[in-house]
């Protein structure tokens, strides 16, 4: 009789071109009732105008697990390089270069 309650092990397909990664220094987080949108902006300065390079889809389970795995990797981080500095003045790390005006 085959243990049905041991986990299934996925194999995880990273290709050339996701490898290489997109670089972004903003995100700008959204949600509804039954969604979290994140938007990855790079903001270089002198552009007024940015692209969303990247925007991510999550149910809010898998946000509240995206948000446990980012404190889990932040402590670690924390321990081996030292404390991650933000502007704990205004609660969030600000945008660097003003307010930001979306568009669809």
């Amino acid at each position: 009789m085959e243990n049905n309650n041991q986990p299934t092990q996925i194999q995880i397909e990273l290709s050339e071109d996701v490898a290489q990664g997109t670089y972004a220094n903003l995100a700008i987080i959204a949600h509804s009732s039954s969604e979290f949108i994140i938007d990855f902006v790079r903001l270089v300065p002198g552009v007024p105008k940015v692209k969303v390079q990247e925007r991510i889809i999550l149910s809010p389970e898998n946000a509240k697990r995206l948000l446990y795995a980012l404190q889990d990797n932040i402590v670690k981080y924390e321990e081996q390089f030292g404390t991650v500095r933000t502007d704990q003045a205004q609660g969030f790390l600000a945008p660097i270069m003003g307010p930001i005006k979306g568009e669809a």
